[in-house]
């Protein structure tokens, strides 16, 4: 925070100094755009998100995703957040975190055969969730993740929230277990480069002013917000708040199609538990600066990150900042920019 005032005081110097050097010749131009690029190139940037933040160690949390969990915490701190389809069509949220570890994450919950696919391309991360179906336990225990599950920590760790409702009251008490887990010395991944990168939009796309994602029984709205120059979300219409007050949206909003198919698995109800395949290849559209881009994206093996290019291979970078995936097989709805209401004058909620 120090850092960001004193790079705001300096960069109005800077400013200062220019115009006043361009009227009376004191000043070298060049030499002030060297300075200031050299101070804005000190501050660290987060591999995984590209927002400002240092590489740090990866925990990654399982987060309910129905009405009865919103709102939900922390989740404006993650650099990565995935929509995962579960039993029953509903969705569930895998939260990735290292430029920032919230107090407090949640409602937290079960952790699904998906998981371990998606998360073996960050390497060995802190994997937080509140249980699994008995026949996945011993699968998690000997995947390539430090298994931080609440059968294994105290009430100190997953502590219910009195002003929730079971099962949506577990929450996680982040900075204590990750703390936790460095004083043990636990070998956790660094976050770094996971083959998608950041940086200046391609020359393609649609404008679209929103679009809605599906699922069997939950939707998303991402709308675009020129002020906020984000995308702003709604959870089945109703505009998605953080816990803090934040209306939740990345720069970066990614959608997968992917294979959804019947695992082996089952909820304690006896729902079959999709498996969304993230290995392989197939189509999907990046949404940043107000655009929808047409993508492919790539993942050639379980150890590999996930690329995504242009039809004609043209690598597709990122706006730097917090990134949503939805990993769904249904197609979106776009609303082209013509045809509908600016963003901003139905985003009163997000201030």
């Amino acid at each position: 925070m120090f850092f960001k005032r004193f790079v705001s005081i300096l960069i109005g110097i800077i400013s200062i100094a220019l115009v006043v050097g361009g009227i009376i010749g004191l000043v070298n131009k060049t030499d002030i755009t060297q300075i200031f690029n050299g101070i804005v190139k000190d501050e660290p940037t987060n591999s995984l998100s590209g927002r400002i933040g240092k590489d740090g160690p990866i925990l990654v949390v399982k987060i309910d995703d129905t009405p009865a969990a919103h709102p939900q915490a922390g989740l404006e701190d993650a650099d990565v957040v995935y929509i995962e389809q579960v039993e029953g069509g509903l969705t569930r949220l895998a939260a990735v975190f290292s430029s920032k570890i919230p107090d407090v994450i949640g409602p937290v919950r079960s952790a699904r055969i998906s998981d371990i696919e998606l998360l073996e391309q960050y390497g060995r991360v802190a994997f937080a969730y509140s249980g699994a179906q008995r026949k996945l336990l011993p699968v998690i225990a000997e995947a390539n993740l430090e298994n931080l599950g609440a059968q294994r920590q105290g009430s100190d760790i997953y502590a219910n929230d009195p002003a929730r409702i079971a099962p949506t009251a577990m929450m996680l008490q982040a900075t204590k277990l990750m703390e936790k887990v460095l004083a043990q010395g636990n070998s956790i991944a660094i976050s770094k480069n996971v083959s998608w990168g950041f940086g200046d939009s391609p020359e393609t796309g649609t404008p679209i002013v929103s679009a809605k994602v599906s699922w069997p029984a939950n939707s998303y709205l991402v709308t675009w917000s020129q002020k906020e120059n984000r995308w702003l979300l709604s959870h089945r219409d109703t505009p998605n708040m953080s816990a803090s007050g934040i209306h939740l949206g990345p720069t970066t909003f990614v959608i997968q199609f992917v294979s959804i198919t019947p695992s082996e698995y089952y909820d304690k109800v006896g729902g079959v538990t999709p498996f969304s395949a993230t290995v392989g290849s197939g189509k999907g559209f990046i949404l940043r600066d107000g655009l929808a881009i047409e993508a492919i994206w790539n993942r050639p093996t379980a150890q590999s990150g996930t690329s995504w290019t242009l039809p004609n291979g043209e690598e597709i970078l990122f706006a730097p900042g917090q990134i949503w995936v939805a990993l769904t097989d249904k197609e979106p709805i776009f609303t082209p920019v013509a045809s509908a209401i600016p963003a901003d004058a139905a985003s009163k909620s997000s201030k």
